[in-house]
């Protein structure tokens, strides 16, 4: 965290002004807040619906508001919808987090040994990197997710490995763009071995754009969830988001809120996370400083 703080501060990022700046975004503080009205409906969930979401709690397809114990409706096997959308927000958030979390190590990972090093292991690593990249994300998850079974585990894995390319590339041209600064070159000098400078000296100063881009990227592992579940392909013992809106998917006619109740939660999710990325954005370029 210091290491972070002080690489801010040598691009010239003063962390306090920063966080003024993000907050004067009234579009990004307003998704930071719903963001985090989310999160604690989401942590709090189970308490409020201690019960399982797959228990049939009542008669099918009742619409919102047709009883107050159930202000969301039924789905068409007598299930909860509010407790659906409770439950399956923390799994859908969870996903996202992980799925973005693995992403970014693999991506760091590779960036910064390419981006360092160069020569042949700069265009080795970049050349697996391109073609991953050259598949459709979207249909990557898929082939990954059918080849190994539907789970949790397989979803996120696919996720994340048709994520990292994109962080390798950002950071690789970090890596590039900072290997040959003063500070480098001064900790080469005193004897510093390549994994301190690499740790201590250069990530850091290269995290504030990733840090930027794992928001966005959490947007999306959070939809590509729902895609997969709308096809079928979700883990059938987890509630999602996306597993309410395929399990909706066959009532669309008559009970359409199956469907856009969970879509609705999502659309907001996710433009909150691109509102909250643009805001960190704004916040950590200096050149927004006087806006």
């Amino acid at each position: 965290m210091w290491s972070l703080i002080h690489a801010l501060k040598v691009r010239g990022i003063d962390v306090k002004d920063a966080f003024k700046r993000f907050l004067r975004n009234k579009a990004a503080a307003g998704g930071a807040l719903f963001l985090l009205m989310v999160v604690i409906l989401a942590i709090i969930g189970p308490i409020l619906h201690p019960s399982s979401p797959w228990d049939m709690a009542s008669s099918p397809l009742q619409w919102p508001g047709d009883d107050p114990a159930f202000p969301l409706g039924t789905d068409m096997l007598g299930r909860d919808v509010l407790a659906g959308m409770l439950h399956g927000a923390r799994i859908s958030l969870s996903i996202g987090l992980i799925a973005t979390a693995v992403s970014l190590v693999v991506g760091i990972f590779v960036g910064a040994l390419s981006g360092y090093y160069g020569g042949w292991i700069d265009s080795a690593l970049m050349r697996v990197t391109e073609v991953v990249q050259t598949i459709p994300a979207f249909l990557l998850c898929i082939v990954l997710v059918v080849a190994f079974k539907p789970s949790l585990f397989t979803i996120v894995a696919a996720i994340a490995i048709s994520s990292w390319p994109a962080v390798a590339r950002l950071v690789r041209g970090e890596v590039l763009s900072l290997r040959q600064r003063d500070f480098v070159m001064a900790a080469q000098t005193v004897g510093m071995s390549d994994r301190r400078i690499l740790f201590t000296q250069i990530l850091p100063s290269a995290l504030p754009p990733v840090i930027v881009m794992g928001s966005l990227m959490v947007a999306t592992a959070i939809l590509v969830e729902a895609g997969l579940s709308f096809l079928g392909l979700s883990d059938p013992n987890v509630m999602t988001w996306g597993v309410i809106i395929g399990a909706g998917r066959d009532a669309l006619a008559e009970a359409w809120y199956l469907a856009a109740l969970p879509g609705l939660a999502i659309t907001l999710t996710v433009m909150s996370l691109n509102l909250v990325g643009e805001g960190i954005n704004d916040a950590l370029n200096p050149r927004m400083r006087d806006r």
